[in-house]
């Protein structure tokens, strides 16, 4: 059961990320872009996070998982300072 809640929110997170990429060709909104490289670096967290715990339990990628969301979060977040200035 946690293999399928794994792949949904992988499978979400991408979803998201490439209809918000969509929304920043129609509109040029780069809040729209920055939130879609957010989803992206998320998106390849929930894929790690699959491989890490189902595919290869042996090994332990928390490191690189977390680094990952990490760097998605602070592109978020410089996007949204970016915007506000």
């Amino acid at each position: 059961m946690a293999e399928a809640v794994y792949l949904l929110c992988a499978i979400t997170s991408v979803v998201c990320a490439v209809m918000l990429f969509n929304g920043y060709r129609e509109n040029r909104t780069r809040l729209l872009f920055w939130s879609s490289l957010c989803f992206a670096g998320l998106a390849i967290n929930n894929v790690l996070l699959f491989v890490d715990l189902i595919v290869v339990p042996e090994l332990d990628l928390s490191i690189w998982r977390n680094s990952i969301a990490l760097a998605a979060m602070m592109v978020l977040l410089y996007g949204i300072i970016w915007e506000s200035t």
